[in-house]
This record gives structure tokens, C-alpha cells and sequence, in this order.
């Protein structure tokens, strides 16, 4: 059984890959607008739904992005006893 690849990479990707699908669903959406037929309304109803979801996804993928990050900046901090802005700075020049 496969195991999924969770790596910063991977995750990165796989945002910035919803982010186009969502750029791409906004786009088809203003561009079909002036259809009118019920098929078509429907099936843009469906997409603006699915896309509002798309959007939330996104909007909870890189909160828990951006939380993993702050997490791993403190854990580092308190590795290398970095107390002040200044040590901090100076550890991500030497290293």
C-alpha cells in the first residue's frame, strides 16, 4: 500500500496546483456567463459551489502550512537558544 508523500514539496504542489484549477473554474465561470440555458445554469451553479469549496480547501491548506511553518521556526529557536530577533537573523546567515 501506498503511503501519501506529505513533504513540504509535495504540499507546496498540490497548492499551487488547486490554485490554478480555481483560477481556471473563476475564469470559465465569467466566461460563460451569458449563456442562459438551464443546463448551463445548472452547471455553472455547480461549478461556483464546488469552487466556493475549492477556495475554503485552500484557504485551510495554507493556514496549516503557515502554522507548520511558525511551528518549525519556534522549534528551531528553542534548539539553538535563540533568544533575540537578532540571533535569530544572524543563525539564518551562518547556516
Amino acid at each position: 500500500m501506498n503511503t501519501p508523500d506529505y513533504s513540504p514539496t509535495t504540499q507546496q504542489r498540490l497548492i499551487g496546483d488547486l490554485r490554478l484549477v480555481i483560477e481556471n473554474a473563476e475564469e470559465l465561470l465569467k466566461n460563460t456567463d451569458h449563456y442562459t440555458g438551464m443546463v448551463y445554469q445548472n452547471a455553472r451553479a455547480k461549478l461556483a459551489t464546488a469552487l466556493n469549496a475549492a477556495n475554503e480547501e485552500l484557504a485551510r491548506f495554507e493556514e496549516d502550512q503557515l502554522n507548520r511553518m511558525m511551528e518549525a521556526t519556534r522549534a528551531a529557536n528553542e534548539l539553538h537558544h535563540d533568544d533575540s530577533g537578532e540571533a535569530r537573523i544572524l543563525r539564518a546567515f551562518y547556516h
